[in-house]
């Protein structure tokens, strides 16, 4: 199994004639992601490899049947974007857009946990991907393997950093996902750690997490209930005190969001914590056999 995203995905595209937008979709499509719309306005009747074009969300959603949707649109248009592809019924939107103005993260954030239908992942996120079946979002698909392991993660490039890292060592992913760096994330961290400990093909899980918030500490309060072995990687515990990090959520306030705070935090809840990347698939590899 796998968790929001699977081979039966229909996934619309917002943004697919950009730049960003067509160069990733046909990355989708090459991987086996079933693109079903791309949603431009102004361009609705055309087609770009394969994929029809619409004008609107709705429109979309209601010619293609899509229940998943991945937004390349640029920061100014892209709160009103996510708020249209909700509107249209779509369950899983995910918001590949940085730069999001923090009140139009605090709208649309909002809205859709007060509406309740629909589930939004990012902004400024890599996506997500359930190897072999769906790969929404930027990241490089060699990279993955199916397999027992989740992984969430507030960083792209460590993502692939420690799957690299996981599939070399022989151990395959349920599915990755990427919640962003961003100050208010749609879908965080303990709501992902839920999901993974009800997905019965998931057996261990790796969290990724890094300096500021406080995400990683509520994070570790569901942990101390799961029954399925969790193992983290924290970066940022070496940054120097003051020291600007690079993703907007990555804010050190008063006493919380420090890396050693997070270590503690997780360590306290029974998680493992790997001082290096490459240190993850030998404590994940423990834990099963402990688990076994």
């Amino acid at each position: 199994m796998s968790i929001l995203v699977n081979k039966n995905s229909k996934v619309l595209v917002a943004g697919m004639t950009g730049r960003e937008g067509s160069f990733h979709t046909g990355q989708m499509i090459e991987y086996g992601t079933n693109v079903v719309a791309g949603v431009t306005p102004g361009k609705g009747g055309q087609e770009l490899m394969g994929v029809p074009i619409f004008d609107t969300a709705e429109e979309a959603v209601a010619r293609t049947g899509a229940d998943a949707a991945l937004i390349f649109v640029p920061a100014p248009f892209a709160a009103d974007s996510v708020l249209e592809i909700e509107a249209a019924g779509v369950p899983f939107i995910c918001l590949i857009t940085e730069g999001l103005p923090i009140l139009d993260s605090l709208r649309i954030v909002n809205r859709l946990k007060a509406n309740g239908t629909s589930k939004l992942l990012g902004g400024n996120c890599a996506g997500i991907i359930t190897p072999g079946e769906c790969k929404m979002g930027i990241m490089p698909g060699h990279i993955f393997a199916p397999g027992p392991i989740g992984m969430v993660s507030r960083s792209g490039t460590l993502t692939y950093e420690i799957v690299w890292e996981l599939t070399q060592a022989g151990l395959g992913q349920t599915t990755c996902v990427g919640i962003g760096g961003d100050p208010l994330p749609g879908i965080r961290f303990r709501e992902t750690l839920e999901m993974f400990e009800a997905d019965p093909a998931t057996q261990a899980v790796v969290m990724v997490g890094e300096i500021g918030g406080s995400d990683e500490e509520e994070g570790a309060e569901f942990i101390k209930t799961m029954k399925k072995p969790v193992v983290s990687f924290i970066s940022g515990r070496t940054a120097p005190p003051g020291k600007r990090m690079g993703h907007a959520g990555a804010i050190i306030s008063g006493g919380t969001g420090t890396p050693q705070g997070k270590v503690d935090a997780l360590l306290a809840a029974g998680a493992k914590v790997a001082d290096k990347t490459s240190d993850v698939p030998g404590l994940i590899k423990e834990a099963l056999a402990v688990r076994a």
